[in-house]
């Protein structure tokens, strides 16, 4: 992978996150998970980050995304968190009444560099 320049920086920023739906609730899947996965890939196109890896199994999600170096861990899953919820609550009212609320609170975040780049898509290739 290379390192991304523009006027002042030069930068290599990758994010390894998991997150789960309220209550690991498998919730997931089928046109929820090929609506979710278009919303997150919509989401990366419009904020300028690259998806490396994007599995979404039943029941949480693993994202492997590059971001600017302005973008911190917390506001990339903020806001993907946020989106997806908003959205998809609306288009299926079926999430409404199975939760409270889409997401958990917690989430994990790891950055990663050149050297781990291939374990962890290797990882997260493995889950589906």
């Amino acid at each position: 992978m290379e390192y991304q320049r523009d006027e002042h920086r030069v930068h290599l920023v990758v994010y390894h996150l998991i997150w789960c739906p309220k209550r690991r609730k498998k919730v997931l899947c089928g046109d929820v998970k090929t609506h979710c996965e278009s919303l997150l890939r919509e989401l990366c196109i419009q904020k300028g980050w690259e998806v490396l890896e994007l599995a979404i199994q039943p029941d949480h999600i693993h994202f492997f995304v590059r971001v600017w170096p302005t973008d911190s861990a917390a506001d990339v899953v903020r806001l993907c968190k946020g989106v997806t919820s908003r959205t998809l609550r609306e288009r299926y009212p079926a999430l409404l009444k199975k939760l409270p609320s889409l997401w958990t609170r917690s989430y994990f975040a790891s950055t990663a560099d050149n050297v781990s780049k291939e374990t962890i898509q290797r990882y997260i290739e493995a889950q589906r």
